[in-house]
């Protein structure tokens, strides 16, 4: 590949610096990155068509590439395009998340910005950002071009393969991500594409069998990992890849709106980030944050509102079948407004009820949570789910049996605080109708996080979940909520690109298949998603399953998960996210009460993270230091609230600061350095070996390791676990048995 070089084109190089011409060999390439490993050539080939490839140490990476559009109207920005000029910059920064995985992060960049023009002035810039783990690139559109209002028909962005690669993936799709992942060659995924849907979400609307989604997770014969995504997508349809089996070279395939349009853009406009990551080993894929770089910086002036949230919820209890999200079974048809609840008897199933909020209530205080989440407090559950009805919820009015005002005082008085349920149906334009007042509503009771949901057929009819219309309304939801300072937790919406380094109070997305699918989720499942979905933002999984039984849980159900509790436990660890469930229900926490503590004392936000062990499909080992500021914050942050204080300071700062549970102030309390470790495997039975050199030198700590037992199996014994203790440094190395679906977690706490 190396005769693949840039052409000048009769193009004028400027240096950013000096804006004074420079003219290079023509071996030259267009960037190298900041470490000068990786390469990128650009050039126009005879015809004028654009065209990008990317090399590591001189190896070639990404082979020669298409560049460029095809437009509704016949118009094509394919070819035909002269060089006009090419800018050069460099940029390094360090930002501070607001929340993150660590309390730092380096955007250090080398910058190409190429404009191309063809015989009809159309102008069409690519610019390129080179980073030491990667490549991103996207289209813009400036206002001085003979285009300003225009439709895509395709995006004709190519990468292309250099091999058969392993890729871990899921199938192409407008509608959902909930599948689970498939592992494989390249030219496996057409046999395989079908049988990947099976047992997935809905609806689905497929595309080709050779479809696949971002983040897609990719492997050489050599050991290098790719990865190929996309970042900051806004205004824009979310992308998939088509690939070419008989070439293997992938292409944008976009999501269509309900008119067949991939794309309604008016210049000035820019395309969202085409990303390349490469790196030499799949601990930093993990470590990799170029997603989140590509992003803007945060457009909040005030982010003190914004907190990570452990919490619980009436939630498992419905999905198990054991409870109901409806009230009562007398109506076939509800419309709202028109039904009055109170005339209808009550089938006694419904779980969000007053008696049943509060018991959670009462479990959550205990152990030191946040908030609750309490789902089908709202009338209209009757008749939601199938039918498409516009007009399906109004996000203000409560059930009979849910007293709102006497609940959210309750809970207050206990330290907690109510995660509010906004279950759309996928009727967009209804919610955004309702908006405004049950935002405000929101705000009259102190709730401060909203978990929205998008299950169904999307309504405006004909749209999809991954249309530009509908990442519109994602949006929308997310700017809205930020004006009435409420955090979101989105489901069943688009899969995140880093937006939530520009709005933070995107505090979590579901976006993927997580435990709510129970027996779907097998064995390696949670060893995968972190390098694909949770590369663009962190995922509200649910974790903290104890019960994988659900004939325990709920009684005359049937079905069982594989995973053993100590999987869960590490699961707390290794996906990372700023809201974090324990998802179970609190009877069966209290059977495991030494196990449950983990779950107390962990932390949810971090200002360091070290990926010890990674493959994807076999195992993550991670370890973290919690964000002390946080920790601090969750005693001082809650002196408004009424009686009951002591139960707010978090179980993690009780941890770090060795409070007795008793304890209401962190008060002359002396803080202790504290990391925790968490480990997930996949179908087989393995061995962890690693050292704690991230430890600092000199200290000693009290090791609490909660590991699979000896007879532990994600299915013949999921429960069987063991809690040991023993003081450790930097220079200890740690060695534990990870069972078939299994994992361990591990406390780390200073002695003094």
């Amino acid at each position: 590949m190396r005769s693949f070089r840039m052409i000048l084109c009769a193009a004028l190089f400027f240096a950013a610096a000096s804006c004074k011409p420079v003219v290079p060999a023509s071996s030259d390439p267009l960037l190298q990155n900041p470490g000068g490993t990786l390469e990128l050539q650009f050039n126009l080939t005879e015809t004028g068509a654009p065209q990008y490839a990317l090399l590591r140490d001189g190896a070639d990476v990404i082979l020669p590439s298409a560049l460029g559009f095809d437009l509704m109207d016949g118009t094509s920005l394919k070819d035909g395009f002269v060089i006009e000029g090419i800018e050069k910059s460099t940029f390094d920064e360090v930002w501070h998340p607001v929340w993150g995985e660590e309390d730092s992060i380096r955007n250090h960049y080398n910058e190409a910005l190429v404009t191309l023009k063809d015989k009809g002035d159309r102008v069409m810039q690519i610019r390129f950002r080179l980073y030491d783990d990667g490549l991103g690139f996207r289209y813009e559109f400036p206002m001085e071009n003979a285009l300003t209002y225009f439709n895509i028909k395709e995006e004709l962005t190519e990468f292309a393969m250099t091999g058969n690669h392993t890729a871990w993936w899921v199938p192409g799709d407008y509608d959902t991500q909930e599948f689970s992942p498939t592992e494989c060659r390249l030219s496996e995924i057409r046999g395989r594409s079908e049988g990947a849907r099976r047992g997935g979400g809905t609806p689905q609307k497929g595309f080709s069998p050779t479809g696949v989604q971002t983040a897609l997770q990719l492997k050489t014969a050599e050991g290098l990992y790719l990865n190929i995504h996309e970042a900051a997508v806004l205004n824009y349809p979310t992308a998939n890849l088509n690939l070419d089996d008989r070439k293997m070279v992938f292409q944008i395939h976009l999501t269509p709106d309900a008119q067949g349009v991939k794309g309604r853009l008016q210049a000035p406009c820019k395309t969202p980030w085409r990303t390349v990551m490469v790196c030499g080993s799949a601990t930093e894929v993990l470590a990799s944050r170029l997603i989140l770089n590509l992003n803007e910086p945060c457009a909040l002036e005030d982010v003190s509102w914004i907190h990570p949230v452990k919490y619980m919820g009436v939630w498992w209890e419905m999905i198990t079948g054991k409870t109901q999200w409806s009230y009562s079974w007398d109506l076939p048809s509800v419309q709202l407004g028109q039904t009055d609840y109170r005339k209808l008897t009550p089938h006694g199933k419904h779980g969000a009820n007053n008696e049943n909020v509060r018991r959670y209530i009462d479990f959550a205080a205990e152990h030191h949570f946040d908030a609750l989440l309490i789902e089908g407090w709202n009338e209209g559950w009757e008749d939601w789910y199938g039918n498409q009805k516009d007009f399906v919820f109004d996000f203000i009015t409560p059930y009979p049996d849910f007293d709102l005002p006497a609940l959210n005082a309750y809970a207050h008085s206990k330290g907690i605080r109510l995660i509010m349920h906004h279950e759309s149906s996928s009727s967009c334009s209804n919610y955004e109708r309702w908006m405004e007042q049950a935002y405000t509503l929101m705000n009259k009771y102190g709730y401060d996080a909203v978990k929205s949901g998008y299950v169904g057929a999307i309504i405006p009819y004909g749209e999809y979940h991954y249309s530009q219309p509908i990442i519109n309304h994602y949006h929308y939801a997310i700017t809205e909520a930020a004006k009435h300072h409420i955090m979101v937790n989105a489901h069943e919406a688009v899969r995140p690109t880093g937006l939530c380094r520009t709005w933070p109070n995107m505090i979590g997305n579901e976006s993927a298949m997580g435990t709510e699918f129970r027996g779907g989720i097998r064995p390696g499942h949670t060893t995968i998603l972190p390098f694909t979905r949770l590369q663009g933002g962190p995922m509200d999984y649910t974790p903290g399953i104890f019960e994988t039984d659900m004939s325990v849980t709920a009684p005359g159900q049937e079905g069982r998960m594989f995973h053993t509790i100590c999987n869960q436990l590490g699961l707390y660890v290794t996906f990372y996210s700023p809201l974090q469930m324990a998802a179970d229900l609190p009877e069966n926490y209290a059977r495991f009460p030494d196990a449950f503590q983990f779950i107390e004392d962990v932390a949810v936000d971090w200002d360091k993270s070290v990926y010890l062990l990674a493959e994807p499909g076999k195992l993550i080992v991670t370890a973290r230091h919690p964000k002390l500021s946080t920790l601090n914050a969750s005693a001082e942050s809650l002196a408004s609230l009424p009686d009951g204080r002591k139960n707010v300071i978090s179980g993690a700062a009780r941890f770090v600061y060795a409070l007795p549970k008793d304890a209401q102030s962190l008060k002359g309390a002396q803080a202790r350095d504290v990391w925790y470790v968490g480990g997930v495997g996949g179908p087989g039975e393995q061995t962890a070996s690693f050292r704690l050199d991230f430890l600092q030198s000199g200290l000693q700590y009290e090791a609490t390791i909660y590991a699979d037992a000896p007879e532990a199996d994600c299915e013949t014994a999921p429960q069987a676990y063991s809690i040991t203790r023993q003081v450790v440094d930097s220079s200890t190395e740690i060695s534990l048995r990870i069972a078939r679906g299994g994992g361990f977690a591990i406390s780390l706490r200073e002695i003094k």
